[in-house]
């Protein structure tokens, strides 16, 4: 993430409109150059989508997926209860010829990354300088490796080892499911390593860059904080058990969980106490425009403020509060659908600050507080073509810190405390699926993105600008 120094509103308003006015361009460019194609597609997806329960169930993947990885309401049922269909195919035992339970997920790309005030000061000469630093060229994604299925009648599971695109391994995703217990919809228990029950998902995010590829909505944090001691993300993978329900049809939702407070790591870096996230959301047909969903949720939780225990293993020590909150819709207009989302978060002042809490407060300081806002637009060309686009923005309501000249993170710089870190992402692009196939799927993906933070360059506390252009083929078997 990106923080940045204050300009007026005109100028904000110029920034914004020239972005907008190039993804526009960009948009049209492509609807005018594209031309209809008479097979169906088979959308690459981020990190989930398995091929698999298309060849398991002899379906093709546009059963499950708007455009995979995004799921349609009939994939969030199939989903929902625990990857069944309710029929005898769900047996584990079952199996097609084709069937391969394994899907394997890697995009070599080409990508080009540009920040416009890096820290560029010469170790011969010992001067000061921000400048534009830019990268380019050839490259791979890291890789998943995904299984899932039924070990038995309402028991599921989800194993997901990831590398990073060095080849170091992690889990990204290792839970159990069991379903419709006492033959309920409404009871549904998961436990182990899993995405939280985001509606707007970022596991299956159509945007693959550096900078476009997460939600900032879901990752920002204060341009005061220590990343070292504290950094969370709403998009990440926790660890705990959810307690999860919905109707027969799956327009009514809920979901309550009890996480361990580390951000999803392993080995109980902060043991000493839970996280707790809850959502509930509500579908409604909206005539010939088609299914609509709006939803709520929250996250409360604990993060430690100073490491401690020497030969006997570090740990997390001095536990403060945190919360996120918000609002989300889902919104379809024939070939068009929309996701919106509002976030109001704050952080406890001793976080906000980076302040171990045997320490006394900084003087002046308070709690962070922000809000964020998004829209992004899917528009469905044909079944082969679709077009992306996506605006943030996050917002500084109070600031941890005074900002004056007292104030290291920006001394001597004149910066409005309200505008202090704030962020302006865009994202748009284009993936194209030349072909669908239960065994493989194939996506040329192309995407800009732009991230701007105020006041946060290395050296002289001015905006910072990142920009990300992404061309890749991705594929997944």
């Amino acid at each position: 993430m990106f923080h940045g120094t204050s300009s007026s509103m005109k100028g904000r308003m110029s920034w914004l409109a020239s972005l907008l006015a190039c993804g526009f361009l960009v948009l049209v460019f492509l609807l005018i150059g594209s031309r209809s194609a008479s097979a169906l597609p088979i959308p690459a997806g981020k990190v989930y989508g398995i091929p698999a329960f298309a060849r398991k169930y002899g379906m093709p993947c546009s059963a499950c997926h708007e455009a995979w990885p995004k799921l349609n309401n009939f994939g969030q049922i199939f989903k929902d209860n625990g990857y069944q269909m309710m029929n005898d195919r769900d047996a584990p035992i079952f199996q097609q010829p084709a069937y391969w339970p394994i899907a394997l997920r890697i995009t070599p790309n080409w990508h080009r990354e540009s920040f416009d005030r890096a820290d560029i000061t010469n170790p011969a000469t010992g001067s000061t300088i921000e400048g534009r630093l830019t990268t380019h060229g050839f490259d791979l994604s890291g890789m998943d490796i995904l299984t899932a299925g039924t070990l038995a009648k309402n028991i599921s599971f989800l194993l997901v080892p990831s590398s990073d695109n060095t080849g170091a391994f992690h889990f990204e995703s290792a839970n159990v499911r069991f379903s419709n217990l006492l033959n309920s919809s409404w009871l549904n228990i998961k436990a182990g390593k899993f995405e939280l029950d985001n509606i707007i998902s970022e596991k299956r995010i159509l945007a693959l860059s550096n900078n476009g590829g997460i939600y900032q909505i879901y990752h920002f944090q204060p341009a005061t904080e220590d990343p070292a001691m504290f950094t969370f993300g709403l998009g990440d993978n926790q660890i705990g058990a959810e307690l999860s329900g919905h109707s027969k049809n799956d327009y009514t939702r809920y979901s309550v969980a009890l996480l361990s407070s580390n951000d999803g790591n392993v080995g109980l870096p902060n043991g000493h106490g839970y996280d707790t996230y809850l959502t509930f959301s509500q579908a409604f047909e909206a005539g010939s425009l088609g299914l609509q969903r709006v939803g709520a949720f929250a996250y409360i939780g604990r993060a430690p403020t100073y490491l401690a225990g020497g030969t006997l293993g570090m740990d997390g020590l001095g536990q403060k509060s945190f919360y996120r909150a918000g609002f989300y819709g889902l919104w379809y207009l024939k070939k068009l659908d929309f996701m919106t989302m509002y976030t109001h978060a704050s952080d406890n002042a001793f976080l906000g600050t980076g302040t171990p809490s045997f320490n006394p407060l900084p003087v002046g300081a308070h709690s962070p507080t922000w809000n964020g806002g998004m829209i992004e637009t899917h528009y469905t060309w044909n079944p082969q073509f679709i077009l992306i686009n996506r605006y943030e923005l996050i917002r500084m309501s109070r600031q941890a810190l005074p900002i004056d000249a007292t104030n290291p993170f920006i001394a001597g710089v004149s910066v409005p405390s309200s505008n202090f870190g704030d962020i302006d992402a865009l994202t748009f692009g284009y993936r194209y699926y030349p072909f669908i196939s239960s065994r493989a799927g194939f996506a040329f993906h192309n995407e800009y993105s732009v991230v701007r933070q105020r006041g946060v360059s290395p050296l002289l506390g001015r905006d910072l600008t990142s920009n990300s252009l992404f061309l890749g083929f991705d594929f997944i078997f």
